[in-house]
């Protein structure tokens, strides 16, 4: 074997490899969105989650990748520990759609559709439909068909390279030595192991299995104990996927090692066991491609197969081996870098943090008012904590959301990143101003300020349409209801009336001397940041019923759909505005004559 077959050898590797890869990124971006939906959809059933396991990995083709992606979501506690077995469980045999898809390599016969059909055929012609899909259209969905027909055509052009390339080997003594010495069933396991861990992938390492049958030296007793050594030799990346992660995740990637290391000594024990008495006469035949794609798809759904009833000691193992101890907290990890490997999966996580984010700063909004009532010490403090946490949030979702900027994304995924990150602002602005409120009730107390009855109705009345604007705003970014996004819209409206009349309401206490000014500046701060939630939450469903592109300016947006729904705006601005009316709060101080003005304001105190 000269030096220019070693360049062809490990050229062919790495097309192999690339072909796989962007293969599968291919087939992840046509299906994005889909894997997160499914995922969601998870049962306790073991069959429920081996069945997805097994079809996310043929999808994917990558058995580590689709692990690597449940660590990531039982670490962000999006899926439970028990969800997870199945899925791991029906992984191990979805990695082994690749190989038998590189079988077809050995079709042999004179049918012109059979001869269509084999790889060094249908690897070109796919490789360059793919290059037209890819390089000359610009729809996204068709360029991501061209990425995964380029990969399908690179990864056989570098099968059919590695399998010219070794076929010296068939000659050459140390090789011949070499697969001889693997008939040891110990060797030819450390061997797949050490194999598949290099390259940190199964699939790839079957298929250079694969390559190597071209020799005529793999034998069933070389090649059995080479398969069991790449199914353990897959873990590692598992276990690396795991280190730092909380202790749940980390049974994640137990229950990948264990699952694997145990059927493969079973099957080894059972294999070799039987053999002892029993002389397989197929042992030392020759293996084609079929055969060794056959043996390790058969001996993966059978380990699967014969592990289910024993899922349940399979857990107690894992938990064994990761204890919790007393005094543990359960941290939960809400955004996971390890999603990348799924950009649809990290979008959708960070869409549930940017949720959790609204909902705090809805509960800061509702507190405000409650504090400018009724102030108290600890809620004042619980507040300030939130508060806190809002900003960091902001920051960590934020990074989150430029990490997923990097990796490769299709054109909506590009533009549900951009308005995740256009709302992580506006919810920490909503904080801002819900702190701002929380600052005035603080101001009341420390200056021994309180609003009469009439204006704390008032408050509560706005309280109230602004808690709706906010409720409507977080049930639409969650179910993406464009219908109750629509009605966010009239209610900022009839609440930017609201807050207009109560300017002129306070306009008139002041004139008939029923409130003093320093109680009506801070009664004018807290309308004036009351307003602003309700700006920042139009802002929100603006960008979610907006179909351009590009983030158009809120306010001209909003101007533009109101013409364009002139009907359902008015008849949702009438009825907000029926609901938060005004005229049902009667004036409860009469107005005094001007020479009891002051002797009023002296008896108020500071009131409003």
């Amino acid at each position: 074997m000269t030096f220019f077959n070693y360049v062809s050898l490990f050229g062919g590797v790495a097309l192999f490899l690339y072909g796989m890869s962007i293969m599968g990124s291919g087939l992840e971006k046509v299906v994005s969105g889909k894997t997160e939906a499914i995922l969601q959809k998870l049962t306790s059933s073991t069959w429920g989650g081996i069945l997805l396991g097994a079809g996310i990995t043929g999808v994917i083709q990558s058995s580590a990748a689709t692990t690597i992606i449940v660590i990531g979501l039982v670490n962000s506690g999006i899926m439970k520990f028990s969800q997870a077995i199945g899925i791991i469980m029906g992984a191990n045999i979805g990695t082994t759609v690749t190989g038998q898809i590189i079988r077809l390599s050995d079709i042999n016969a004179d049918n012109f559709i059979l001869q269509l059909i084999k790889p060094s055929t249908l690897a070109p012609i796919a490789a360059m439909i793919g290059a037209i899909y890819y390089v000359f259209l610009k729809d996204v969905h068709k360029r991501n068909i061209g990425q995964i027909l380029l990969g399908f055509g690179i990864l056989f052009t570098g099968m059919m390279t590695m399998e010219n390339a070794v076929v010296p080997l068939r000659t050459t003594p140390w090789f011949i030595s070499l697969f001889t010495s693997l008939q040891n069933p110990i060797l030819g396991v450390l061997a797949g192991i050490f194999v598949t861990a290099a390259i940190q992938s199964s699939s790839a390492s079957v298929g250079i299995l694969q390559a190597l049958t071209s020799t005529g030296l793999v034998t069933y007793s070389s090649a059995i104990p080479i398969i069991f050594g790449q199914n353990i030799g897959k873990t590692v990346t598992t276990w690396l996927a795991s280190i730092g992660t909380t202790k749940n995740a980390k049974k994640v990637a137990y229950c990948h090692i264990y699952f694997n290391i145990i059927g493969t000594v079973v099957f080894m024990a059972l294999i070799y066991g039987i053999k002892l008495f029993i002389n397989f006469p197929f042992w030392n035949q020759q293996m084609n491609m079929g055969d060794v794609a056959n043996f390790h798809t058969l001996f993966n759904v059978a380990s699967t197969i014969c592990f289910i009833p024993y899922t349940g000691f399979l857990t107690r193992l894992c938990e064994w081996t990761v204890r919790e101890e007393k005094g543990d907290e359960a941290v939960q990890v809400v955004l996971d870098t390890r999603l990348y490997n799924s950009p649809s999966i990290a979008i959708a996580q960070a869409h549930k943090a940017v949720l959790t984010m609204g909902e705090m700063s809805k509960i800061l909004s509702d507190n405000a008012l409650t504090l400018i009532k009724d102030f108290d010490q600890d809620l004042m403090q619980k507040c300030a904590d939130e508060e806190e946490k809002l900003d960091r949030w902001e920051i960590e979702i934020s990074n989150y959301l430029v990490g997923i900027t990097n990796l490769e994304l299709t054109e909506a995924e590009g533009r549900a990143v951009t308005t995740l990150l256009y709302d992580v602002g506006e919810f920490e602005r909503i904080g801002d101003y819900a702190h701002g409120i929380i600052k005035c009730a603080t101001q009341m107390r420390d200056k021994q300020i309180s609003f009469t009855p009439i204006a704390n109705q008032e408050l509560q009345l706005l309280n109230s349409a602004v808690a709706n604007a906010m409720e409507l705003t977080l049930q639409a970014l969650e179910a993406r209801d464009i219908e109750k996004a629509v009605s966010v819209r009239p209610l900022d409206n009839v609440i930017a009336e609201i807050c207009e009349s109560l300017r002129q309401r306070h306009i008139e206490r002041l004139k008939n001397g029923l409130c003093t000014v320093a109680a009506g500046i801070v009664f004018l701060e807290v309308i004036s940041d009351y307003q602003r939630i309700a700006d920042h939450c139009a802002n929100v469903v603006v960008r979610l019923i907006s179909d351009e592109e590009e983030i158009l300016d809120t306010h001209t947006t909003i101007r533009t759909l109101h013409q364009q729904e002139s009907y359902h705006y008015e008849k949702q601005r009438d009825f907000f505005a029926q609901k938060y009316n005004l005229t049902l709060i009667q004036a409860e101080e009469p107005k005094v004559e001007k020479s009891k003005k002051l002797q009023r304001s002296r008896r108020l105190g500071r009131k409003a």
